[in-house]
């Protein structure tokens, strides 16, 4: 029992390290930044319309629609890199298999197009 805690030490002194690391790095980061906040960097930038009051206030769907679209195309290429990479040891079942995969996403994505999910007013 001791010889298979001792295999994990290794594993404790590398969490260690990084938990010490990231510590060290985020308090440097406080220390050593300014924090002076204005009216620029506390405007909406990503969402697109100023904060509101309510949390709890509901989105427009083409919101949800955009990050579907985006999720389905990441792991769109997420699959294509290790089949590109073992496309030599799969074959034809793997090369098939991946136009196979790569046409349910095509059709989803002429769906998601003629739907007009892709048109932002």
């Amino acid at each position: 029992m001791d010889a298979m805690l001792r295999e994990y030490l290794p594993i404790l002194i590398f969490l260690g390290l990084a938990i010490g690391i990231a510590t060290v790095m985020v308090a440097a980061s406080y220390i050593a930044g300014t924090q002076r906040p204005d009216s620029e960097k506390l405007s909406a930038y990503e969402c697109g319309f100023e904060p509101f009051s309510d949390a709890r206030h509901k989105f427009d769907v083409r919101f949800y629609l955009v990050a579907i679209l985006f999720i389905i195309f990441d792991l769109e290429v997420a699959f294509l890199f290790p089949w590109a990479v073992t496309l030599g040891q799969t074959g034809l079942f793997g090369f098939w298999s991946m136009v196979v995969f790569l046409g349910v996403l095509t059709i989803g994505f002429v769906y998601e197009w003629k739907k007009g999910a892709l048109e932002w007013e």
